[in-house]
């Protein structure tokens, strides 16, 4: 079984797709259909013979081996390049349409596929966009399924290209295929300075070159042979790629760290991406010892109602109720005496504490005599008027 490799852009994940009964050669063009569409794409990685033990690549993610459908021919290249130009003019009207409708968002690129099935437009924005009056717009002038991909500052970087520190171009826009996790650790390892202005690119990140490296350097690191991670302590001063400053709190479970910048911006990193200001601020962590997963929102049981928490918090009852007839059959030791069977009135115990009888004469209030007038009052002096 055969297979060749393929890549949509200069820089761009390369695909695998089965050849036809052609001669297809390293460098020539060929029609491929993808999950964008059908494509017109370059080979780079000529046809080669798939070793029977190894296991059969995905055309994409998820998507099984298919076969490419003919070489391009010169008609193809010329429509191809007919694209091209359709994607100037595409990018100029989108410009137009943005400002029309004021959205906060800045256009990166513009691509057809080559059957002109569909057309994505790149974007970057600060947070969600709603384009659905442009997507409108968009689709009534030309005619086609419109797509707007909003991408982050890395993805940016690669569309629109440049020159680095190193005087060479972008290694994202040039080869990389896919980008690679970089951490500040591997600055660190290399004995680079940790000024986040000099180890990152124009992306605003750190640089991918660091990655380069970096085995080379901790080949024989003890980090590299142990299972133990290094954990920044709460009020710390620590590095990162943003910059310099205080943890604010932890996440355990997740292996990061809350952190709060000397600009007064806040920025999440994890435990392999800190790099403290004392060692002593650091402390080692078993990556071996069981981590409690955090519970999602939905797994907390909501707060009862008032009857439903009655139900819930309702004691059984120990002894069961008997019935009527089993409670009138009572042994005679149960049965009440005398000295339980009346207890005392409230009138009985005040008479009995003041020796007095019921039939003792009470004089009520009506009976007593009326109260004489009070003449030892001495009268109020009448009030002097002060402007006299």
């Amino acid at each position: 079984m055969q297979i060749l490799g393929v890549r949509l852009k200069k820089a761009g994940r390369i695909l695998f797709f089965e050849p036809d009964d052609s001669e297809i050669v390293k460098g020539d063009w060929v029609i491929v259909e993808t999950s964008r569409g059908v494509e017109c794409t370059q080979v780079v990685i000529a046809p080669r013979e798939l070793p029977k033990a190894a296991e059969t690549p995905e055309s994409e993610p998820g998507v099984p081996l298919q076969k490419i459908q003919r070489k391009a021919t010169e008609a193809d290249l010329l429509k191809l390049e007919e694209n091209h130009r359709e994607e100037l003019r595409a990018f100029d009207i989108c410009l137009q349409k943005i400002a029309e409708h004021g959205l906060p968002m800045k256009l990166i690129n513009v691509e057809f596929t080559f059957d002109v099935n569909k057309i994505i437009f790149f974007f970057t924005a600060d947070g969600r966009v709603d384009f659905r009056e442009l997507v409108r717009d968009l689709a009534a002038i030309f005619r086609t399924r419109i797509e707007l991909r909003q991408v982050g500052v890395r993805d940016e970087a690669k569309l629109l290209g440049g020159m680095g520190g190193c005087g060479r171009p972008l290694c994202c826009a040039s080869f990389l295929g896919e980008f690679i996790p970089v951490s500040i650790r591997m600055a660190k390892d290399q004995n680079l300075s940790l000024n986040p202005t000099k180890i990152s690119g124009v992306c605003g990140r750190l640089m991918c070159c660091l990655k380069y490296e970096n085995d080379l350097y901790c080949e024989n690191c003890p980090a590299q042979n142990t299972n133990v991670t290094l954990r920044p302590k709460v009020g710390s001063r620590v590095i990162v790629a943003d910059g310099e400053g205080k943890v604010v709190s932890e996440n355990f479970a997740r292996r990061n760290a809350t952190i709060l910048l000397d600009t007064n911006r806040i920025v999440v990193a994890s435990w392999d991406e800190i790099l403290p200001v004392n060692e002593d601020d650091m402390e080692a962590v078993d990556e071996n010892t069981p981590v409690e997963p955090e519970k999602s929102p939905e797994e907390f049981s909501p707060k009862p109602v008032r009857h439903e928490r009655r139900e819930r918090y309702e004691r059984p009852e120990r002894y069961p109720r008997k019935e009527q007839s089993e409670q009138s059959e009572r042994p005679e030791r149960y049965e009440r005496t005398e000295r339980y069977e009346r207890r005392p009135r409230r009138t009985e115990t005040f008479n009995r504490r003041y020796n007095r009888n019921e039939n003792s004469e009470r004089v009520t209030r009506n009976e007593r005599p009326p109260r004489p007038p009070r003449t030892d009052k001495p009268r109020r002096p009448p009030r002097r008027d002060p402007k006299k």
